[in-house]
Parts: C-alpha cells; structure tokens; sequence
C-alpha cells in the first residue's frame, strides 16, 4: 500500500496544478502565455517538473489591487459577538412571544370551556325531556 503513495501524491500534485492553470484568469498567469503553462504541466507532470514550475513561478499570487483588504472603516468598526443571554433585543423578543403564547393560550382554555359547557347543557337537555 505504501509502494503507490508517491505516485498517488505526483498525481494530486498534477491534479491540482492543472486545474489551478486553468481556472487562473489570463491576467495572473506570469512568464508564459495560459497556454503553454498547461501544456508543461501536462508533459512534464510524471517528473514534478510541469506541477512545481506553474505552483513556483507561473501564477502571480499576491491579492487584487484595491480589494484585497478590509476599508479602514471595517478594521476599526469590529462587531463584538453577545452571547444570547446578554443580548436585550432577544431577551425583547423571547418576552414578546411567551406574550403572545401565553395569550393564545388564554384563548384555547376559553375557548375549551365554553365547548364543555357546551356539550354538558347538550347532555342535559335530554334529560330534561325524559323527565317531562
């Protein structure tokens, strides 16, 4: 099993220099047109020559000009995390709806009373004809 381990790594090596040439835009490839950079990495990929030479000297890997770090407003204006416990607006909003809850339950027992008062003058009724 360890006898294939470096071939397997060449080839993730190759791999991944291949599709990097590819899905790197034309205007960060150095030396070389995009062209020719995957044409060495496809011939000289067995040997790590073609993989090592793209990942050394072939993409330019500094950042895009003028967006590449946060805007000053941004590094000096952190958000701080709050915990829920300490966060008001939440404790607000847990409050507003146990309210709501509560009252929706209020309803429903109101609403379940009057159905048993309901059914019991149903019961009732009956027995009151019989006994006339």
């Amino acid at each position: 099993m360890l006898r294939y381990l470096p071939f397997l790594l060449v080839l993730a090596l190759w791999i991944y220099a291949f599709i990097d040439c590819l899905n790197t835009p034309e205007e960060e490839v150095r030396g070389l047109p995009k062209v020719v950079w995957v044409i060495i990495i496809l011939l000289f990929g067995e040997v790590l020559v073609g993989p090592v030479a793209w990942l050394v000297a072939g993409r330019n890997r500094r950042g895009p000009a003028g967006g590449a770090t946060p805007s000053e407003w941004h590094r000096n204006h952190r958000t701080e995390f709050v915990a829920p416990d300490d966060n008001p607006e939440f404790l607000n909003s847990l409050k507003a709806e146990n309210r709501k809850d509560e009252s929706l339950l209020k309803d429903w027992e109101a609403d379940l009373r009057r159905r048993e008062e309901e059914l019991k003058r149903r019961e009732e009724q009956p027995r009151s004809d019989e006994e006339s």
